[in-house]
């Protein structure tokens, strides 16, 4: 039987109502039944991720993107686990605040509810499929998932699972919807379907992005690419910058917290830089620079105007001096995409300073960029991390998938 959008988001509405009703208690034994059920299962999520990364090798995927779309047993205990994490967390849903009394004798307060139904779109991180089920369920929502192609078996996989436990505990499947079919088409319907859905998040690359934004009647969220910054003030530990560097950079390439450019204060590039190329020839990085850092890089590449908006997602990185703070400060706002900034300094006021002036979702002091992760950041995953300056910004979590309503109390006021 083919598969229809329009009755997949029809029934996803429906559903939402069941889970929007449930308690904050019957929410958590959902999801510690999930996390358990992930964990037994874990072989055959394998075998069906084994089927996508034979694909991937077929059809020459990039290595970020077989990165990202890889499982092994840990990464699916440590999927497991942020579902157990999210399940401890406080329901958001029925939270009162700001319940205050008015001249008129009426009592005004919000109450925090479900958004209804959020569509996610998403590619080759089947993670995705279980952290976005997981919140969503947290926060009384439906859900409607729509992975690539690339990690079609493996997202099928995981949806048995969530379906599983979805009917041992009585409830409707349609709360949490695997598009089982990658047709563009389907990806197209799906967002004019403004009368079933209520959010589009997507997640993945510059022009699947572009292509939500521009073609979505539903409101978007948007998680633009990371072009994350290391500032090195001058009054850094180059010791801790260097670590900060190497994590950032090295540690895990194909993800959007990685950093792609580093900035160096003038007064420690000869000091710090040698350092860096030390660094880099060890991990066979590659190296864009300016002017005054390429004397320090054997091989580098000279930057351009390229290079400061580029998101490498690979061993690759650009490099730039900077007279001083304002300048590092410039360009950030100027290339930066309002992922994630770090700035290294023992500097009090400069820190601060740093906080203030940088509008991105993530500032860090003196901390690897590697920490803006919902999971890193207390959320127990993320569903994405918000770049657009609206009711979230940054690694959103359940708290960001509802929204509030007005509440009046009265004792038969009437407006005079």
């Amino acid at each position: 039987m083919s598969f229809s959008i329009q009755q997949a988001a029809k029934d996803a509405r429906k559903a939402s109502t069941a889970i929007a009703a449930l308690s904050g208690e019957q929410k958590r034994k959902l999801l510690m039944a999930i996390s358990k059920h992930l964990v037994a299962q874990t072989d055959n999520i394998l075998d069906a991720n084994s089927l996508d990364l034979e694909h991937a090798r077929e059809h020459g995927l990039d290595a970020a993107m077989t990165d990202r779309l890889t499982l092994t047993k840990q990464r699916v205990m440590d999927i497991a686990n942020a579902v157990s994490d999210i399940a401890g967390q406080a329901d958001p849903v029925g939270q009162i605040s700001n319940m205050r009394a008015m001249p008129s004798g009426i009592q005004v307060g919000k109450i925090r509810i479900p958004l209804g139904v959020i569509a996610m779109i998403y590619e080759s991180r089947p993670n995705v499929t279980v952290d976005a089920a997981a919140l969503c369920l947290k926060a009384g929502n439906a859900v409607i998932l729509r992975g690539g192609k690339e990690a079609l078996h493996s997202n099928l996989a995981l949806a048995a699972c969530l379906h599983h436990v979805l009917k041992e505990h009585d409830l409707d499947p349609a709360i949490v919807t695997v598009i089982p079919d990658p047709d563009r088409g389907i990806l197209k319907t799906l967002l004019t379907l403004k009368q079933d859905i209520d959010l589009v998040i997507p997640r993945g690359g510059e022009g699947l992005i572009e292509y939500v934004t521009d073609h979505s009647r539903i409101p978007v969220i948007q998680h633009y690419k990371g072009v994350c910054h290391l500032y090195v003030d001058s009054s850094a530990d180059e010791e801790m910058a260097l670590a900060i560097l190497e994590n950032g950079k090295t540690q895990r390439v194909g993800v959007c917290n990685a950093l792609e450019t580093c900035l160096v204060h003038k007064d420690r590039a000869a000091t710090f830089l040698p350092k860096v190329a030390s660094l880099f020839e060890q991990y066979e990085v590659t190296t864009h620079a300016c002017g005054q850092s390429i004397e320090y890089f054997n091989g580098a590449l000279e930057a351009t105007d390229v290079d400061w908006h580029a998101e490498y997602l690979a061993l690759e990185i650009a490099i730039k001096v900077v007279d001083c703070y304002d300048d590092a400060v410039s360009h950030i706002r100027a290339y930066g995409s309002g992922h994630t900034e770090v700035i290294v300094t023992e500097q009090y006021a400069t820190a601060q300073r740093f906080i203030r002036d940088i509008q991105s979702a993530v500032v860090m002091v003196n901390a690897s960029s590697r920490f803006s992760d919902g999971g890193e950041l207390g959320l127990g995953a993320e569903i994405g991390i918000s770049t657009s300056k609206l009711h979230a910004y940054g690694p959103m979590g359940a708290d960001s998938l509802t929204t509030e309503k007005f509440v009046v109390l009265g004792q038969g006021e009437v407006r005079r």
